[in-house]
């Protein structure tokens, strides 16, 4: 990359700073940015304080091994006890914690006292299974009770767990389970799925015919179909779980005692175990989920959309919300089961306060067509979030519409697996949100746009998202590799942590996040981001969503190549689609210039997709050179990119 980096293209205006009703009562505060500014590790340590320690840290951070960090070093605590029991201590055993709503229409609520009941029987029954501190569990679960249920049980015997979504293929479940060795695992006969159940224990007995380690499979029965069983390793949760002691004493661990490894797919060679500990991640997860979200405890309904199998169901499911005593959603299923409003409609009957969503769904939604949210009384809606990827600004817009009531603020988190919590957000009763930006990092955290050189580009620069200063929610390490994790995350720049995303600093200098570097493509000498061309396209009125790829180009280096889906009220104006493909390519010259017009468009019906939502551009690339296929099998629908492959290539490119 250039010295010059990432060109910065697009410009956003609108800005939307919170009502003075909402900024009066928010729990963030303009004071936080000072207090953090004025001296980091004291602002801190007493975030960290706000949880139960049972012996308190004496030193906040050891950064002497960098880039190995100690955080609250001295410091014990037990993360069960403070999502759980600390509560029900309090007098809010009675408060809902968990409102599951099963994809079929079952229901259930789980209390404060129901929870701990239920956390304390399953860690006896680990314990009976011969887990203990530091042996690594699996969870191959859907979005059940019991999903919550098995990962709070782990961190109150202090055996690690690693979480594996269960849509992952044998293989992929197979080759977590042996990198972290682990000795346990839990998962269940069968989830519900697009309004059909699908069956979970055969891929678990498949993975686990070639882990030795394994020594007992905990089955917790769902759907109530047929399961092959294996008599002396298989056992029934119900079985195990309901006949323990309802009363377990919580042991204290080492604020660093691993408290879980949580793989992510690197994009060579196996994945990357990425390891958490105990006392910052707990800290950070509760803090940011309080002040970004704006969390009343005491009134709110919250619901985070996210599935455990995914960092986000992590920190913002789990740790975050509980450790701030949360009354949440827990919804199992699809957004179109049994039809497009599902989400509406339970948004509408559990009078949900607080949504955290990715945009992906969102554009979806948008294509899906504004009827279906407005069907329903969505005014309980305070505060919206959004994860997973940089969200366009039109997305955006819609977002705070037609969900949103034109009232709600909107917090665009830019954050990873890797650092365990929310990094860069804006604080709903502070900042002036502008549509698209993820705005300014956290108090407490140091970000930076830097160029090849590692120096800071300044206001109105394009370059690298770098973090400069440890926090306390940081991976500790890969698992069992740390070489793997100096190379990965330090090496460019020894002082600063890089993963990989693309960044630009506005004129006022809002941080706009710009995809991951290597999404960016090299036309005619031009550095121009994937996440601008396609933000373009969707800002027209008939794209509900686009995906932008570079495509090798004989004269220009490479060619941008698009593929938009349009929304569900878009008919095209031709047989061939030449004259919207005409107008949009019209509209991405006339929103950034000629350079950025893609030399094809295709209209197509889905994009390709994992089951987190994120696009898989590396697959779309494929397509455009003409290349055979990679690795398809972490897609939600393989045969999307069959379609799209059959029709690009009859398609012509444009002049």
């Amino acid at each position: 990359m250039s010295q010059e980096a990432l060109e910065n293209l697009l410009h956003e205006d609108r800005v939307f700073p919170p009502t003075t009703e909402f900024a009066e009562q928010a729990n963030g505060t303009s004071a936080l940015y000072d207090e953090a500014a004025a001296d980091r590790l004291d602002f801190w340590a007493r975030e960290a304080n706000r949880l139960h320690w049972e012996e308190p840290f004496t030193e906040v951070l050891d950064w002497s091994q960098a880039p190995f960090a100690r955080w609250f070093v001295g410091g014990t605590l037990n993360v069960a006890y403070n999502c759980v029991d600390r509560h029900v201590e309090d007098g809010y055993g009675d408060q809902v914690a968990i409102r599951f709503e099963g994809e079929p229409g079952d229901r259930r609520d789980v209390t404060y006292a129901e929870l701990q009941v239920e956390v304390s029987q399953a860690a006896h029954a680990l314990t009976e299974l011969g887990v203990g501190a530091g042996d690594r569990v699996a969870i191959y679960l859907p979005m059940i009770p019991e999903a919550i249920v098995a990962m709070l049980a782990c961190a109150r015997i202090g055996a690690p767990h690693s979480v594996v979504f269960a849509g992952f293929s044998a293989e992929a479940l197979r080759s977590r389970i042996d990198d972290a060795q682990a000795t346990l695992v839990i998962t269940a006969d069968g989830q519900n799925r697009r309004g059909s159940t699908m069956p979970l224990k055969p891929a678990v007995d498949e993975a686990v015919a070639e882990t030795p380690s394994v020594r007992n499979v905990l089955v917790v029965k769902r759907t109530g179909g047929d399961v092959g069983w294996t008599e002396g390793r298989d056992v029934w949760w119900h079985d195990i779980v309901d006949r323990q002691p309802e009363v377990h004493t919580p042991q204290a661990f080492d604020s660093e005692h691993p408290l879980f490894i949580l793989y992510t797919s690197g994009t060579t060679g196996k994945p990357k175990g990425i390891l958490h500990t105990t006392g910052g991640y707990l800290t950070q997860t509760a803090y940011t989920h309080r002040n970004v979200f704006d969390l009343k405890p005491d009134t709110d309904v919250y619901w985070c959309t996210a599935d455990i199998g995914w960092v986000t169901g992590h920190s913002y499911i789990v740790y975050g919300p509980l450790a701030n005593r949360v009354t949440q959603v827990v919804y199992e299923g699809t957004p179109d089961t049994p039809a497009k409003d599902r989400w509406w409609d339970i948004v509408e009957r559990h009078g949900v306060t607080i949504l955290y969503t990715a945009p992906t769904a969102i554009r979806t939604f948008m294509k899906w067509g504004d009827e279906f949210p407005e069907g329903h009384d969505l005014s309980s809606l305070r505060v919206l979030g959004s994860v997973g990827e940089p969200i366009n600004p039109e997305a955006w817009m819609w977002y705070r519409k037609v969900i949103g009531g034109d009232r709600c603020p909107i917090v665009d988190t830019w954050w990873q697996t890797e650092t365990g919590a929310i990094m860069i957000s804006p604080l709903p009763g502070v900042t002036a949100c502008k549509p698209g930006s993820a705005m300014r990092p956290l108090p407490g955290i140091n970000a930076e746009v830097v160029d090849d050189a590692g120096v800071p580009v300044g206001n109105g620069g394009g370059g690298y998202l770098v973090l400069s200063q440890p926090w306390p929610a940081m991976l500790r390490g890969i698992w069992g590799d740390n070489e793997r994790y100096v190379d990965t995350y330090w090496s460019r720049w020894p002082q600063y942590y890089f993963a990989g995303d693309g960044a630009k600093l506005d004129d006022d200098g809002a941080i706009w996040l710009l995809g991951r570097v290597d999404d960016v493509m090299n036309v005619s000498g031009h550095r121009i981001s994937t996440t601008e061309v396609e933000s373009a396209l969707v800002s027209h009125p008939k794209v509900a969503e686009a995906a932008v790829v570079g495509a090798n180009d004989e004269t220009t280096g490479q060619g941008i190549v698009a593929f938009v889906i349009l929304r569900a009220d878009v008919t095209e104006e031709t047989g061939d689609g030449s004259a919207i493909i005409k107008e949009l390519r019209d509209h991405v010259a006339h929103e950034i210039g000629p350079i950025a017009k893609p030399r094809q468009i295709m209209v197509v019906p889905e994009l390709p997709k994992t089951r987190s939502g994120k696009i898989m551009r590396r697959l779309l690339r494929d397509v455009a050179e003409n290349r055979s296929l990679g690795d398809s099998t972490t897609l939600a629908d393989p045969a999307v990119m069959n379609l799209i492959s059959s029709g690009l290539q009859a398609t012509s490119a444009e002049d």
